[in-house]
């Protein structure tokens, strides 16, 4: 059974830094384009980040929104089958739900872990 857990999350004051997890079980993470989402309350779920660096590519790269752009980073440790969000200087807005998933939305959603920002 494909699985995403997320973790990582909490309550942090802007500016804060918190840095998310996501593993994937019952496939193998290095065959796909992973991205990570949020969803805010009242909005639709967005995509932040995603990386491109699968096993199979010479050359990785990633490409982020514009609102997280120079403060979030994703990376991926495919031997682990776990995919990361470093988030640096966050703000209120950054206030979310987040979750990991491919970067079409292909895998079955995980529960998603609460991150919010503020004093």
């Amino acid at each position: 059974q494909v699985q995403l857990v997320e973790s990582g999350g909490g309550l942090v004051q802007p500016g804060g830094s918190l840095r998310l997890s996501c593993t994937l079980s019952g496939s193998i993470i290095s065959v796909y384009v992973m991205g990570w989402y949020r969803q805010a309350p009242g909005k639709q779920r967005e995509l932040v980040a995603s990386d491109t660096s699968a096993s199979f590519t010479s050359a990785g790269s990633t490409d982020y929104a514009d609102s997280v752009k120079g403060r979030f980073t994703i990376s991926r440790d495919n031997a682990k089958n776990t995919v990361h969000l470093q988030m640096n200087s966050l703000k209120p807005e950054d206030t979310a739900v987040y979750y990991c998933n491919t970067r079409r939305g292909l895998l079955p959603w995980g529960q998603g872990t609460q991150v919010t920002v503020s004093s």
